[in-house]
């Protein structure tokens, strides 16, 4: 019965490559082609199966949701792709700019400096 508790367990993990690529396709209402095209641009890196076809998680399918918004916005995939990447490392950047203002004990007291 361990096996069942796995499974269970894998259902609430959002890294968990649950989706085939035809599935994660319609659920973006998109197509394969577009989902390897992000996957060459290095957004997403989906797991493959034993059989070598392509497992996307429910995180990696947020991600391709954006990139599909900035594409019918009329951006270029590649450059949705680099846009996102670039996104996600200046919040990361300002997240550890915090964490360390924060260990350092230091800030600017209330309400900041903005």
């Amino acid at each position: 019965m361990p096996a069942e508790n796995s499974t269970a367990g894998n259902l609430d993990d959002d890294d968990y490559p649950a989706y085939t690529m035809g599935r994660a396709a319609d659920i973006l209402g998109t197509t394969p082609a577009f989902l390897r095209a992000i996957g060459e641009a290095k957004l997403i890196t989906p797991l493959r199966s034993e059989g070598g076809h392509r497992r996307y998680s429910r995180y990696q399918l947020r991600i391709a949701a954006r990139a599909r918004e900035l594409v019918d916005q009329g951006t270029p995939v590649e450059a949705a792709c680099r846009i996102i990447i670039l996104e996600d490392q200046l919040e990361e950047a300002l997240r550890l700019n915090e964490t360390m203002r924060h260990g350092l004990g230091g800030g600017t007291g209330a309400g900041g400096g903005h």
